[in-house]
């Protein structure tokens, strides 16, 4: 028998921290659910909030589709024990855990210093203990969940998992895959894309089991694979295909292409014997199919006049609005003619280099109306002599021209490997009882210029203003490099939460170094020296 002053003080906080579950437990236990009224739909709508890379449809592996703040394995676990609710609980909540299943390596909070010191396999001789591969027991648990509940199975559409646990995990994979009929990307080792024996059970268990696949990537050695599926006919719904470095003919790419129905994204790298007979019509034959974003890397045979070949039919150009040519045969002196032929185009990138200068009254100028992110990337070679202006800064001129000239109306961000253009763009300040017409640039809405000098470098952001009624030729803010830091603080917290004093100079590869100023000390660390206590000693040295 316990007595009733012990009762009474179970509700009551103990020094240690401990309370009863029950002082927990609500009162009235007969109140009606609110929430059983409310829609399933509504429901795991609003279950969703609590865990939000499960609602995350993207074809990117775990590495490049990771939330910024939050920890994915936190608002998992939270978001599984919302299951043990009610029954409405536990269907709207599978629907959401079984959607996008995540195998984070780590917890991305603090609670992973507690479970990796719980991990490691301890023993009597050994006392430290090797640490449990977490992501390869998560595989498991997952296999054996999926395979033994049918129902959870057919929900899952989405799988991604670390780099080293796909790696290493290839049968354990090919079991889970089998039991996934749905599933429409998966993160795939390595060896699957090159017809590794390793991975050809993962491979004939994809071939067999996931008709719905939307991603693949093919390289070197699967060549024969590749050509294949003009017969096999294994993924209808195929959104997303990758080449790369694989040897193949203009006329197997057509037909194996053609024959996806439902393919919106293609990217070519590295293919030594494609050229521009890809893009030609046959009546005899397919066609390539039109896509909504087009890549091309590395593919010097791709010339300005078959993409208008491309370009020239209405399906195509109508729905075309990606287009990346980095190092192809398409030379921005030819630019003009491809923009010409995409009224639609959204996204341009051409990476290119140049050996001699160009004439802009040559050739027509850049014009685009459509055009909204522009990657202008031109380069000249290293050996090209100091003293003389680079072949590529023409290029870059002629890009100003068109710019401030208003061929892009619908232009927002701009990439240039140049540090000069910023000034291209802006022009001079006039006199003063100067003609009151003063040439302006065509900017309907701020521009994001964004600059270096070499790859190498990060990018430096330069917001070009477009002219007002008081500012007639417009503004640029100082070219800076893009920061994350608070904009009243300017500076994180190592720095005091003090702006910094300092000047700006140059470091000669078009970025900036922080000199601090001399009327103004800068901010010292824990090991620094204490300039205090020096100062404090000279004065008294000086006041005897």
């Amino acid at each position: 028998m316990r007595s009733k002053s012990r009762l009474k003080n179970d509700d009551e906080p103990r020094s240690d921290g401990y309370r009863n579950p029950a002082a927990f437990s609500p009162r009235n236990k007969s109140g009606r659910d609110s929430t059983s009224r409310l829609p399933l739909k509504l429901l795991s709508n609003i279950l969703s909030h609590i865990c939000p890379h499960a609602g995350d449809d993207n074809f990117l592996p775990l590495e490049e589709s990771m939330r910024d703040g939050g920890c994915m394995l936190c608002d998992m676990r939270d978001l599984a024990q919302c299951a043990l609710v009610s029954r409405r609980f536990l269907v709207a909540t599978q629907t959401i855990l079984y959607h996008n299943v995540r195998i984070d390596p780590v917890h991305y909070c603090e609670r992973e210093v507690d479970l990796a010191a719980k991990r490691k396999r301890k023993s009597f001789f050994e006392r430290n203990g090797e640490p449990v591969d977490a992501p390869k027991q998560r595989v498991e648990q997952f296999s054996r969940t999926v395979r033994d509940n049918q129902s959870l199975a057919i929900q899952v559409e989405f799988l991604k998992m670390p780099y080293m646990t796909r790696e290493t995990c290839i049968a354990d994979l090919a079991r889970t895959v089998s039991v996934l009929p749905n599933l429409k990307y998966v993160d795939l080792p390595d060896g699957i894309h090159s017809d590794d024996r390793t991975c050809m059970t993962l491979k004939q268990e994809l071939e067999a089991r996931c008709s719905d696949l939307r991603k693949m990537k093919y390289t070197h050695g699967a060549e024969r694979s590749f050509a294949l599926l003009y017969q096999s006919r294994s993924w209808l719904n195929m959104e997303i295909l990758e080449l790369s470095r694989l040897e193949i003919e203009p006329n197997t790419l057509v037909m194996v292409l053609s024959s996806f129905p439902a393919l919106r994204e293609v990217r070519l790298e590295e293919l030594p014997m494609i050229d521009d007979s890809i893009f030609r019509r046959n009546p005899t034959a397919p066609s390539l199919p039109p896509v909504t974003s087009f890549y091309l890397q590395n593919t010097p045979k791709i010339t300005a006049g078959g993409c208008e070949a491309y370009l020239h039919r209405p399906e195509v150009r109508e729905v075309l609005t990606h287009l990346t040519l980095d190092d192809t045969g398409v030379g921005p002196d030819e630019l003009y003619r491809v923009l010409a032929k995409a009224p639609y185009l959204k996204s341009l990138r051409i990476k290119f280099m140049v050996h001699r200068a160009l004439a802009p009254s040559a050739i027509p100028p850049l014009a685009s109306r459509s055009l909204e992110i522009l990657h202008f990337e031109i380069e000249s070679p290293p050996a090209a002599p100091q003293d003389l202006q680079a072949p590529s800064e023409s290029y870059y001129q002629y890009l100003a021209l068109a710019t401030s000239a208003g061929n892009f109306p619908s232009l927002v961000s701009l990439y240039a490997l140049s540090t000069s253009i910023p000034s291209l763009l802006l022009p001079p300040p006039a006199a003063p009882f100067a003609n009151p017409k003063l040439p302006s640039i065509g900017l309907r809405q701020p521009l994001m210029l964004y600059t270096k000098s070499i790859p190498e470098h990060d990018w430096y952001l330069t917001v070009i203003s477009p002219p007002t009624s008081t500012n007639r030729r417009g503004s640029a803010t100082a070219t800076r490099p893009i920061s994350f830091y608070n904009g009243s603080t300017q500076l994180g917290p190592q720095w005091g939460h003090k702006a910094r004093d300092s000047v700006i100079v140059g470091n000669g590869f078009g970025g900036f170094l922080a000199v601090p100023s001399e009327d103004g000390a800068r901010p010292s660390s824990s090991g620094g020296h204490k300039h205090k206590h020096s100062w404090s000693k000279s004065s008294k040295g000086w006041m005897g």
